[in-house]
């Protein structure tokens, strides 16, 4: 039986920065810039689940219905763009939770930073597996310009009745196709990352999701096996226990295959990859893919020669010259 959902509850975030630095070797961003924390989507898969459990509050229910809310996020931006020891560099949007969950639609927070970061001519990149982010395509259009923006649509699945099982609320893979689709008739550079690739689940749709991509416009793709730090083992296990109990023992088997023996492993080296027999066969099925479609690794050169400092203004006192 489905644990039963509790209505959202959002939460002031009185966070006194907003851009987070990453070290990590096998990440591609060094910042990012997150506006809520916790996610309505409820992927049962979400690697950020146990990063709730920091604030007190549980990784499962908890995660999808308390919302962390950053409403400062775009003025505490603008004083780090201000500030003279910030050096140009594209930061990411959604390094932790998705920037276009439904609490954007309410708090409207993503869009704000999209300005911020626009008039600063500060190079952005965005992942999101919701059809929202194109509300924005004014402000992507025009950073698009000037190679300032770049946008990751993550897929999951084609088949909306698994999708619906795995991220219940969010938008089905045809309207995310279509985001595709229009990112790139606005001239914004678009991918897919199809993320996570879990074995025995969805591992079989890779090609079919590559073409699929290319034929609504994607230029470029990336791919991640499933990861299950921490908590998120024990609920994807229940999950699968509720969803597909014919299927959990084939899936683990995969997963242990992947994994050395085991479900989880944060080894820089594997933790996005895996290792064995199965790493290979998706490497060679996701780059024999690509070379048919068309698409391209992922990107990261965007223009960080545009930048602009807004300097804070200076009133005039009367008798000064």
């Amino acid at each position: 039986m489905e644990p039963r959902r509790s209505d959202t509850l959002f939460i002031p975030d009185h966070a006194k920065s907003i851009i987070s630095l990453n070290n990590s070797p096998d990440i591609p961003f060094r910042k990012s810039i997150n506006p809520y924390r916790g996610c309505e989507h409820g992927c049962i898969y979400c690697y950020a689940r146990p990063t709730h459990e920091y604030l007190g509050f549980s990784s499962g229910l908890d995660f999808e219905t308390k919302i962390m809310v950053k409403e400062r996020a775009p003025e505490l931006l603008k004083a780090a763009l201000e500030n003279p020891r910030w050096e140009p560099s594209w930061v990411n949007m959604s390094g932790v939770t998705d920037c276009y969950q439904p609490a954007e639609r309410r708090f409207g927070l993503t869009r704000r930073c999209l300005e911020v970061l626009a008039r600063f001519r500060n190079p952005v990149t965005i992942v999101t597996k919701n059809a929202l982010v194109t509300r924005d395509l004014d402000l992507l259009g025009e950073m698009a310009r000037w190679q300032g923006a770049a946008v990751m649509v993550s897929l999951t699945t084609l088949d909306p009745r698994l999708a619906r099982r795995m991220e219940p609320r969010t938008t089905s893979p045809r309207q995310r196709l279509e985001a595709v689709t229009r990112l790139a008739e606005t001239g914004v550079p678009v991918g897919v990352n199809l993320a996570p690739i879990i074995p025995g689940l969805n591992d079989t749709e890779m090609a079919e999701m590559v073409q699929a991509a290319s034929k609504a416009g994607a230029h470029f793709a990336h791919y991640q096996v499933l990861r299950l730090p921490y908590s998120v083992k024990e609920l994807f296990l229940a999950w699968l226990d509720r969803e597909f109990p014919d299927r959990k023992n084939r899936i683990i088997q995969r997963i242990n295959d992947l994994r050395s023996g085991k479900l989880s492993d944060e080894h820089f080296a594997t933790r996005m990859t895996g290792e064995g027999i199965w790493t290979e066969t998706f490497a060679g099925l996701y780059a024999l893919a690509c070379r048919k479609a068309g698409l391209a690794p992922y990107p990261l050169a965007l223009n960080t020669t545009e930048f602009c400092r807004q300097e804070p203004k200076q009133v005039d006192l009367p008798g000064w010259a």
